[in-house]
């Protein structure tokens, strides 16, 4: 995904989200969402514009995007994949899977395929511990998974 160059077009998309939710302070975490949503991400430059229409400190709007996991401050690859690392996960073999997915993509976690197709993050948990271990590629969730079946999942994007 390219860097966010913050053109005229940013700054308006950027200031129309802020209005769209009053200009409010309160309203925070669905502007810092909303602009994810349409950007891809919450690079330094885009905080400084919220934290600025919603007249709140710059460090409060990077304690909230830093704090929650949702948010990112890199941009994600078109499919981004999430590979849970909790407990039931972990204890089922997750770790193996993902040296599967970085061997696979040839990346490391946190980071994006030269392509921009995919990235690789961990997380600590997706509430689907019946079907440990789990990933999500985009809203999509893979559960029961073993090293041999990365290559056939990635091979459906």
């Amino acid at each position: 995904m390219a860097k966010i160059e913050m053109t005229d077009c940013t700054i308006k998309t950027v200031k129309d989200i802020c209005a769209k939710f009053g200009n409010k302070p309160g309203e925070l975490i669905n502007v810092l969402h909303e602009t994810q949503n349409t950007l891809g991400y919450l690079p330094p430059d885009v905080q400084k514009l919220v934290a600025a229409n919603l007249d709140i400190p710059l460090v409060k709007v990077y304690g909230v995007v830093s704090f929650y996991s949702f948010f990112t401050m890199q941009p994600k690859g078109e499919h981004p994949i999430s590979l849970c690392l909790g407990t039931a996960c972990y204890v089922r073999g997750s770790e193996n899977v993902l040296r599967e997915f970085e061997k696979e993509l040839g990346i490391q976690v946190g980071q994006v395929t030269p392509d921009g197709k995919f990235s690789l993050d961990c997380l600590r948990c997706l509430g689907c511990c019946g079907l440990a271990p789990v990933c999500m590629i985009g809203e999509k969730v893979y559960g029961r998974l073993e090293p041999k079946m990365v290559k056939d999942i990635l091979a459906e994007y």
